[in-house]
């Protein structure tokens, strides 16, 4: 059974994050939204040094093995860090989650790749600078919900790489989507080898940032989660070697895929449950102190009503991901459909409570002078981040 109790090294992950979010991540991530271009957050001195710090405190690296100077430290407990830095700032823990999906590929797909081991693993477990920082490419402006499509062989990515001479040229465009697209030095592509095979056709590549013929596009202008860099990548006969294909196309595609999703989807419902929490506990403290009709407004039913549907939707959540994580580390990467149905109920989830706690501050949640008007904008993102909701919940009910 699940054993709810905390070890040491979970205290001290959680106390850490707690201290960097309150010192660190909130205030940085409150100025980072206020910023009106976004390609201006990516760019200052307060970003690259929230994320340097994170990167001392080994948030980049979590989930690396211990043999290449990761943390090694299980999904449960991984969960539970992304959740206390989301409390501070959903945007910053957003960008760090997908920082490391490089070399965490490379460490579980290609072991025996010393070259990429050596450029990618080891030196991003040694970074303390953030001089590393993936970006996961996958959906295109006319390939989003279709890149779960493994049925339809009309259906292929449009990017393609074509082989040959021991290297594989990259064509095409990822969309506006990409997190850390404008920001990442090496991304983990999904190209298409052979279109006859529809998605399962695509093969993933490592990618270098620096790679001549690949741009980056503007930052997307978005209405929350400002601190998350998203942006198009563009690919224009790039060159790189056979080696940098780190899984090839065929029937197996769609286990790698939904070994992402899997993983993926937990991160994004621990953000929610983050969220959720700070918007309860600043709606919480505000209902204790405002006085209506001669007594705290706390002391409302209908107000107590919606502090308690919060703290029902954080506990409820939290648990959900925890048994999608649980499985994660008894057999990995865990099941699809728990994983998909926990990060829709806790996104959902989010976007009810994060609106209802703005009401219970009345006229002063949807003041910027209180942050629950930005937990709210923050909150609608996550319905559609790695995945719309739709989409999911519709490959979810298929595996049942």
């Amino acid at each position: 059974m699940v054993d709810f109790e905390r070890d040491e090294t979970q205290e001290l992950m959680v106390a850490t994050a707690r201290e960097f979010g309150e010192q660190v991540v909130q205030p940085a991530e409150i100025e980072l939204d206020r910023m009106a271009d976004p390609a201006d957050v990516a760019g200052s001195d307060l970003f690259r040094g929230v994320i340097e710090k994170a990167y001392e405190l080994g948030f980049n690296k979590m989930a690396l093995p211990e043999e290449y100077g990761g943390l090694g430290l299980d999904a449960i407990t991984a969960g539970m860090v992304w959740e206390e830095l989301s409390r501070y700032g959903t945007g910053i823990a957003a960008t760090l989650i997908p920082s490391s999906i490089v070399p965490q590929l490379v460490a579980f797909l290609a072991p025996h790749n010393k070259e990429l081991v050596e450029r990618y693993v080891i030196p991003f477990c040694e970074d303390t600078k953030a001089e590393q920082l993936s970006a996961w490419a996958s959906s295109e402006p006319d390939v989003g919900s279709d890149g779960k499509n493994y049925y339809d062989l009309t259906v292929h990515h449009h990017t393609s790489a074509r082989g040959g001479g021991g290297s594989y040229v990259i064509d095409g465009t990822k969309s506006d989507f990409v997190s850390n697209g404008g920001i990442a030095t090496v991304y983990m592509v999904f190209a298409c080898v052979d279109p006859s095979q529809g998605i399962k056709g695509s093969g993933a590549f490592v990618v270098p940032g620096d790679s001549p013929g690949l741009g980056k596009g503007r930052a997307l202008d978005k209405i929350g989660m400002r601190a998350l860099n998203q942006a198009a990548v563009y690919f224009e006969g790039v060159e790189i070697s056979e080696e940098y294909m780190i899984f090839p196309p065929g029937e197996n595609y769609p286990m790698l895929h939904n070994a992402i999703v899997t993983v993926g989807n937990l991160g994004v419902g621990y953000l929610a449950v983050g969220l959720m929490r700070a918007a309860y506990e600043e709606a919480l403290g505000y209902s204790r102190q405002r006085v209506q009709w001669g007594k705290p407004i706390f002391e409302h039913q209908l107000i107590a009503e919606k502090l308690l549907d919060a703290y029902i939707s954080i506990e409820s959540a939290r648990a959900f991901l925890q048994k999608g994580s649980w499985l994660s580390k008894t057999s990995f990467p865990g099941d699809l459909k728990t994983s998909l149905s926990a990060k829709i109920y806790a996104t959902d989830c989010a976007v009810r409570v994060t609106s209802e706690m703005v009401q219970v501050l009345g006229g002063y949640g949807i003041s910027k002078d209180h942050p629950l008007e930005k937990h709210m904008r923050d909150a609608k993102l996550l319905q559609i981040m790695d995945g719309t909701n739709e989409t999911l919940a519709v490959k979810a009910a298929a595996l049942l």
